[in-house]
């Protein structure tokens, strides 16, 4: 709908056309479709939502497979609150646990442990199936090219370098 409300001069706001209006409905529901497909895919296989699956990847990506909670939730791009909850989850199934760190008392590094890193071995034949078929397979590489591009754009664009940002990892 292209109707301001009442309250609101139509000059101050530029609504969306028709066209745009439909690009953005077609995004909201194939990310929430997708993120729903990648939750009940690693669910089924797993017993964890996607976030954890992501979780699990990068501290297995990390130098001694291990990373400072600040910046775990910087890379999940999630409040450290959420991030304190998902580690309680991965540590109480035995495939994260928490060491304190030595230059900082407050500080912590999450820690991928063995079993967690077989579980995540486990898991990512049948994830990387599930998001080749969901996406990759029904685009053709130019496609895949332009995605990627238009979403570092916008993430370039949501992820201000200023100080006093209002990033969910820093609240």
């Amino acid at each position: 709908m292209n109707t301001a409300p009442a309250s609101a001069p139509a000059a101050e706001t530029r609504w969306l056309t028709d066209e745009e209006q439909g690009v953005w409905r077609s995004y909201v529901q194939a990310t929430t479709l997708l993120e729903d497909h990648l939750d009940r895919q690693l669910q089924r296989d797993a017993g964890m939502p996607h976030i954890y699956y992501g979780l699990l990847v990068k501290l297995a990506e990390s130098p001694q497979r291990r990373l400072r909670m600040t910046e775990l939730a910087m890379y999940a791009k999630i409040t450290r609150s959420r991030l304190s909850h998902a580690i309680a989850r991965l540590e109480k199934n035995g495939w994260v646990r928490r060491e304190d760190c030595p230059s900082d008392k407050r500080g912590q590094f999450a820690v991928l442990t063995d079993e967690g890193l077989a579980v995540l071995e486990r898991t990512a034949p049948g994830h990387v199936t599930a998001v080749r078929g969901a996406l990759f397979d029904r685009l053709t590489p130019e496609q895949q090219k332009s995605l990627g591009e238009i979403m570092r754009i916008v993430a370039e664009g949501l992820e201000p370098d200023e100080a006093g940002a209002d990033l969910p990892w820093l609240r």
